[in-house]
């Protein structure tokens, strides 16, 4: 299967747009890509490297937009969401209320991309975060298919936008770029009638995978990949709404603190709205940083987001007798 740099993809889209688009600026916190030595040679007028800064790096991006242009801001998510929260909060969401503004954050590194690297470098508090900051769009694409469809959507839609896109390469899910909807901010990818898993970002190939474990277990799961986490659309809502009287259970899955006002929250909420009955099972990161070394499959392992720990739990949570099991 294809595998493909999430970032690559996202800059080769903006490259593309600023062969045509004189109003789109590129900043980045000293941060390099493969992608990004042609735009940088290409549009030297228009790239700019604050160096190690990243607020001052949205104050330049502030001005910047505050003059009419389009600007992507690139830099390590931890760093750039944590190290710049001030700027972003005051210069962007409160900004964004008075004033028309198109910044886009390109965190890169969410989860435990960096796996290795150890807790400062590894970003579970991105989408909490961000989240309780008003006008604030959070993107979360699971692969570079939805990162390069991206592009089109930034830019028709002002306001402030916080993508987080993981690290490493990963392997193409989206072979049907139809079913790609920014503005619903989901997509169905496997029909199921025992329970519906709801994913976004990486944890959507971990998604995939269990669902095929499931599969050989008895039971059928639905899949559902929410790739833009707030707003959450009309047609989004609708949706959750639905999986929560049709399921009795539905299974979250992402690399964020759970219980924090991450996706977990946002289907928790809405099934109360509804006065879901439906089981909920949360796969996230408890409240504590991860100190183990080791890649991310070692990572999840210790933290039981393996198959098997968690097709234990779901299985556990789940009247199995329900199944003829």
């Amino acid at each position: 299967m294809k595998k493909r740099v999430l970032r690559d993809a996202l800059i080769e889209k903006i490259f593309e747009k600023m062969l045509t688009d004189t109003s789109i600026y590129f900043l980045s916190a000293d941060f390099g890509a493969p992608a990004l030595d042609k735009l940088r040679e290409r549009f030297n007028d228009r790239f700019i490297n604050v160096g190690i800064a990243e607020q001052n790096l949205i104050n330049i991006a502030t001005g910047l937009s505050l003059e009419g242009y389009t600007v992507y801001v690139y830099a390590i998510a931890p760093f750039l969401t944590m190290r710049a929260y001030e700027q972003i909060r005051i210069n962007l969401s409160v900004l964004s209320q008075i004033r028309e503004i198109n910044i886009n954050l390109i965190g890169v590194g969410c989860g435990l991309s960096y796996d290795v690297t150890g807790p400062t470098h590894h970003c579970f508090e991105d989408t909490c975060i961000m989240n309780v900051l008003p006008h604030m769009t959070i993107i979360s694409p699971s692969d570079a298919v939805l990162s390069e469809n991206l592009i089109d959507f930034t830019l028709q839609n002002s306001g402030p936008k916080y993508i987080r896109l993981d690290g490493k390469a990963q392997p193409e899910i989206y072979t049907d770029v139809e079913i790609i909807s920014y503005e619903d901010g989901f997509s169905t990818l496997k029909e199921g009638d025992d329970l519906c898993i709801v994913s976004t970002g990486y944890m959507t190939h971990i998604a995939m995978d269990l669902s095929e474990r499931l599969q050989k277990e008895g039971l059928c799961s639905k899949v559902v990949d929410v790739y833009v986490l707030k707003p959450v659309s009309e047609k989004m809502r609708v949706t959750l709404a639905e999986i929560s009287k049709t399921f009795g259970c539905i299974v979250t899955m992402e690399e964020s603190f759970l219980n924090k006002g991450s996706l977990d929250t946002m289907v928790e909420l809405i099934c109360r709205e509804n006065n879901s009955m439906a089981k909920i099972v949360k796969f996230g990161f408890d409240d504590k940083y991860v100190f183990d070394v080791g890649n991310r499959e070692h990572l999840y392992k210790v933290c039981e987001l393996d198959p098997d720990s968690m097709i234990r739990k779901i299985k556990a949570e789940i009247n199995i007798k329900e199944y003829g099991r």
